[in-house]
Formats: structure tokens, C-alpha cells, sequence
């Protein structure tokens, strides 16, 4: 599907369906574009004379980010960060999301619906958002972008100390697998944040800049790579957190291990010297009435011997 917005006084509106005809006049608007039909996307190409390649870019889940201009026209792919709800729960990943500027229109691509949209649309992020200058306009997306990973982090971070808080606890698989997702989105938002800031600095090469976008492309700027740390440092963190479990979860199946060890020890050294004097064949003090008693002390004293060996050994720490 499609949305066309266009700019009345001060505001943002989303232009009726019903309007959108054939030879209808998108300049000075913006069209954004949500998992489009192959009708929709020749429909907006032959409206706007924009290649339908490059309405497709984004559409192919593993393109990476990049920018280029040809002619007038600037194709700009970044990656953007989404939730998806699994089980009760949100993961974490990144899509990428194209950016069609042209001399008259502006088109942005996405092959799901994102937030980032309404935000920007909200003035959430940024204020005076104007669809009229086209460079403007790709470097407000650009912040809002930023300011979505920097959401989405912190509510990485908070999900973390969740899961390590019950994990202090006691050690389920549930957790451990959350834990594991998180930091592979971690991974996902890096990886994307970095593509993203070698496309932003690319960007004074190909377009001209007003005093105000210079300003603005520095605050973009900024945020991206406040995002590429912050990603770093959580990623850092879950990963030793991980690996600080990994070595709790060994060391408490090492003291499984040794604490059965020691019962087997205990149990099997009595019992096999029971089995010997349930022998058929003769045995010491066969027939006497205290030979019981003297096969149970030999036993009491073995099992005194290698506890204070044991003891000794430290093996009961």
C-alpha cells in the first residue's frame, strides 16, 4: 500500500485515496510506500518517472545501505530498526528503507509498516518537518532514524537487566535464549548503525547544503554515532554477562559432578564389601554371632578413612 502526504500551512495531511487518479500531479508531495503491490509500484514509477528498481531497493530484505545520484534524482538505502512480537515477547531487528528524492516529489520505500514514519509525520523528534526541501527532509528522516535506535537500545539495556535479575535467581533456558536474542540484535544494530554513517558521509558530496542542513547533518551525525557506542557497549556488556554465565553454569555442574562422585564413593566401597561376605564361598568369621559386627565396623572404618582423605582433599568445598 501507498500513503501520499502533502504540506497545508503548517501541517502534515495524508491526501484522500479517492483523489489519486490517473495523471494526478504528486509535486511537492511525498509518497510513502509499505509493502507495495507490483501494480502500486508502476503505478507511482510512471507518475513520478522514478526507475521501479529503485522502488524496489528497498524491498529485498538483505540490501544493504548505500547512496548514489543519477541525474536529479538521489536513491539513498539505510537500515532501520523494528520490533517484532514473538510469544509475548519483542525481538529485535533491522530493515532496510529507501529514500527517493527528486526535483518534485519524494518517495520513501519499506517493505513493513515502522513507526518511524508517524514520528516523523508527529514532529516526535523534529520540528519544523518540511516535505518542500528535499535535503532537509532526508536528513529529518536521518535524525528521527537515529532517535529510534537510541529508543530501542535503551529498551534493550532495561530488557537485559531483566533477564540477568531473574537469572540471579536460578538458571532457565527461557532466559538464556532471551538473553542470547538481545544480543543478536545488538549485532543486527551495530552492523547497521555503521552502514548508516558511511551513507551519511557520503552525503555533502552529493547534495548542496544550506547553513541549516550543515547543522542538521552534524546533529544526525552525532546521533548515529552516539547510537554505534551505545550499541557497542551493551553488546560488549551481554556479551560478558554471557560468558560470566556460561562459566557459572559449568562450575555449578563440576559441583553436581564431584557432590555425586563422593556419594558414589560412600555408597559403593561399603556395598561391595557387603557383597563379599554374602559370598557363598567361606569367609572370615562365617558362623560366629559378632561377625556381623566386626564386617559393619570394617565398613564404619573405611568410610571414616576416606572422608578425612576426602576432608583433607578440600573435595566437600
Amino acid at each position: 500500500m501507498f500513503q501520499v502526504y502533502k504540506k497545508i500551512n503548517k501541517s502534515v495531511v495524508e491526501v484522500d485515496k479517492e483523489l489519486i487518479v490517473d495523471g494526478y500531479d504528486f509535486s511537492d508531495q511525498w509518497i510513502h510506500m509499505s509493502n507495495p503491490t507490483d501494480k502500486e509500484i508502476e503505478l507511482i514509477s510512471t507518475a513520478t518517472a522514478i526507475p521501479e528498481e529503485y522502488l524496489k531497493a528497498a524491498l529485498d530484505a538483505e540490501e544493504r545501505a548505500y547512496i548514489e545520484k543519477e541525474d536529479s534524482v538521489i536513491m539513498a538505502v539505510t537500515d532501520i530498526p523494528i520490533t517484532e512480537e514473538d510469544d509475548d515477547k519483542y525481538t529485535y531487528a533491522t530493515l532496510p528503507f529507501g529514500c527517493i528524492l527528486t526535483d518534485k516529489t519524494l518517495v520513501t520505500v519499506c517493505l513493513n509498516e515502522t513507526s518511524i514514519i508517524y514520528d516523523l509525520i508527529a514532529g516526535r523528534y523534529v520540528r519544523d518537518f518540511n516535505i518542500h526541501k528535499r535535503t532537509r527532509f532526508f536528513l529529518q528522516l536521518q535524525y528521527v532514524i537515529a532517535k529510534k535506535y537510541l529508543q530501542y537500545l535503551k529498551q534493550i539495556d532495561r530488557a537485559s537487566q531483566r533477564v540477568q535479575g531473574i537469572l540471579e535467581k536460578s538458571m532457565r533456558n527461557e532466559e538464556l535464549i532471551e538473553m542470547l536474542s538481545l544480543e543478536k540484535a545488538l549485532v543486527y544494530f551495530s552492523t547497521s548503525l555503521r552502514s548508516n554513517n558511511g551513507v551519511l558521509d557520503k552525503v555533502p558530496r552529493l547534495v548542496k547544503f544550506y547553513e541549516e542542513d550543515e547543522d542538521l547533518w552534524e546533529d544526525v551525525l552525532i546521533e548515529v554515532r552516539q547510537a554505534i557506542e551505545m550499541s557497542n557497549i551493551y553488546r560488549d556488556i551481554l556479551n560478558g554477562t554471557m560468558d560470566a554465565y556460561a562459566s557459572i553454569i559449568s562450575n555449578n555442574l563440576n559441583i553436581v559432578m564431584k557432590t555425586l562422585t563422593i556419594l558414589t564413593l560412600m555408597v559403593d566401597v561399603p556395598a561391595m564389601i557387603a557383597a563379599l561376605w554374602g559370598m557363598n564361598t567361606g569367609v572370615p568369621f562365617e558362623g560366629k554371632q559378632w561377625g556381623f559386627w566386626i564386617v559393619v565396623g570394617i565398613n564404619v572404618i573405611i568410610c571414616i578413612i576416606m572422608l578425612i582423605v576426602l576432608i583433607k582433599k578440600k573435595m566437600f568445598k
